[in-house]
């Protein structure tokens, strides 16, 4: 998998301290940040892979959770001419802060790529298109199991056929929830990872370990299928598919 970084060409980091802004809206909500630093170089690299894979054609793509923009800064000069990107930010602060340094990124116009940032909640996000990959940091480890169906459930209906859902969860985090969690939040955790572990039976194309990320992550990609669910059922009642 290439690793490769284009340092010429990224978005500026907006002022007033990135790690500290990210650890202030962590504690504020942490169900909405999650974590308690921007994720890393590797890990953005790793999340952004279905993009260096796709070009160059043209490509549509969403980020979700995007937070201080760590992820959208290694996204952006990946994307191919033409593009198009969506970026859905459901905390007001972060998403105030994107709009500026990515909206006006100059790579973007010389590339003829639209981009727009959304303040909203993915399962409120209302739009007709569908893309290409999808690139997710949120912290669906913070989430109720009924609120991560919705969000895996409407990102792979999002997604093209056959496109890619990438997200990430950090090493160690079930091992420390059991020792300090109650009763009550172990079992949520527990049902958390039961609806991940059946999207990734269904879907996963592939698993990687970032170490070299604050901290650690496995990185997941998730592809929807070529033949929706439903068509597929009618198929087989049809005959077509055996």
């Amino acid at each position: 998998m290439s690793t490769r970084t284009t340092p010429d060409d990224r978005v500026p980091t907006p002022r007033g301290g990135e790690g500290w802004i990210f650890l202030a809206e962590a504690a504020r909500d942490l169900q909405v940040t999650g974590g308690i630093a921007p994720s890393g170089k590797a890990l953005a690299q790793v999340l952004t892979e279905p993009v260096r894979a796709l070009g160059p054609r043209p490509l549509s793509v969403l980020e979700v959770g995007a937070g201080t923009g760590a992820i959208t800064r290694a996204l952006i000069p990946q994307l191919p001419r033409g593009s198009r990107l969506d970026i859905v930010e459901a905390n007001p602060r972060f998403a105030a802060r994107l709009r500026g340094p990515v909206e006006a990124h100059p790579s973007l116009a010389a590339r003829s790529v639209q981009v727009a940032v959304h303040q909203v909640r993915l399962e409120d996000f209302e739009t007709d298109a569908r893309y290409d990959v999808i690139v997710s940091g949120l912290p669906l480890a913070n989430f109720t199991p009924s609120q991560v169906e919705r969000i895996m459930s409407r990102s792979m209906r999002l997604l093209h056929p056959g496109g890619t859902l990438t997200y990430f969860a950090y090493l160690g985090t079930r091992r420390a929830r059991a020792m300090t969690a109650s009763r009550a939040e172990a079992r949520r955790h527990a049902e958390v990872d039961e609806v991940m572990a059946d999207y990734q039976r269904r879907y996963s194309v592939g698993r990687w370990t970032v170490w070299a990320n604050l901290p650690p992550a496995h990185a997941w990609h998730l592809r929807a299928p070529l033949v929706p669910a439903a068509q597929s059922r009618q198929l087989v009642e049809d005959g077509t598919l055996q």
